[in-house]
């Protein structure tokens, strides 16, 4: 019997911020995954995106080959990716549909029009590391933000196969933050204590009107590891299942250096400074088997 995991559950209508940081702190250190509840997210919305999302993979492959991934936007077929990069086993059984920000580098930045919400998240995750909260937004962080949302679709049937079959292999996402939706179905896997031996796997649930949140390794990174990126992955139920992810990373010309509320003396930057967009165009190299 599988065990499974109850995510903290963070509100973001809370009328006490420092209460709210608090909680989402406490999330962060000890399992960099929580739940985001009144996040003001129609569900409307919501169900209206699934359905365009199972509209265009339910065409034909050769259809939607016509929009292949370049420049980490369009379609991914199933096995193409491998997010398990130390694994031998074939690609992850999903396919994507990556939809980056509608702007270029050349066009004048702090054109998008950021819901008030999404502002209050990354405010409180600057107070829940004792900064403060406009810290991100003066850092450039959120200046013109990389952001990007996918589309992903788990089929039910799989090929046979002799080896371990995984919808997304285990992974830390790369970024700053992740915020995801599902469809309701099972699979996702978080495992707290990535380097023990065995390594032990809880499940996490669907919570109705509720974003997962994790924290990624560009934030475990900034953090000096205080905020943790958990390794997680998704396992195939024999259902069909549909999420979209959307990544929040930050400007590409940030500088993600040790922020001074997470490094002392006993306990120095483990990393040196570098900048975001450098650091995922790395990372993002060793991800696609073909």
């Amino acid at each position: 019997m599988r065990e499974s995991i109850q995510l903290p559950i963070i509100d973001l209508t809370s009328p006490d911020p420092i209460s709210t940081a608090g909680a989402i702190r406490q999330a962060c250190v000890d399992v960099g995954f929580f739940y985001l509840i009144n996040h003001g997210v129609d569900e409307k919305l919501f169900k209206e995106v699934l359905e365009q999302s199972k509209n265009f993979f339910s065409l034909p492959l050769e259809d939607k080959m016509k929009l292949v991934r370049r420049n980490h936007r369009g379609y991914t077929p199933l096995y193409a990716e491998k997010l398990d990069t130390s694994s031998t086993t074939q690609g992850d059984s999903k396919e994507s549909f990556y939809i980056g920000s509608l702007e270029g580098k050349s066009v004048v930045s702090n054109l998008n029009q950021w819901p008030a919400e999404g502002i209050r998240l990354i405010s409180l995750i600057a107070l829940a590391l004792d900064l403060d909260e406009d810290f991100f937004h003066k850092a450039g962080a959120c200046d013109s933000p990389s952001g990007f949302l996918r589309l992903l679709h788990y089929p039910g049937e799989l090929q046979l196969s002799e080896q371990v079959v995984y919808g997304a292999s285990a992974h830390s996402d790369y970024g700053m933050l992740t915020l995801l939706a599902t469809d309701g179905v099972g699979g996702l896997q978080v495992c707290r204590k990535k380097f023990n031996r065995p390594q032990i796997w809880e499940d996490v649930h669907h919570l109705s009107g509720a974003f997962i949140v994790n924290i990624g390794d560009m934030m475990e990174r900034w953090t000096n590891c205080l905020f943790r990126s958990t390794l997680h992955r998704v396992m195939p139920t024999g259902q069909e299942r549909y999420s979209m992810a959307f990544f929040l990373d930050p400007n590409p010309d940030c500088m993600v250096e040790c922020l001074k509320s997470c490094c002392s003396d006993s306990s120095p930057p483990r990393y040196p400074p570098i900048r975001a967009g450098e650091y995922l165009e790395e990372r993002l190299k060793v991800t696609y088997v073909s």
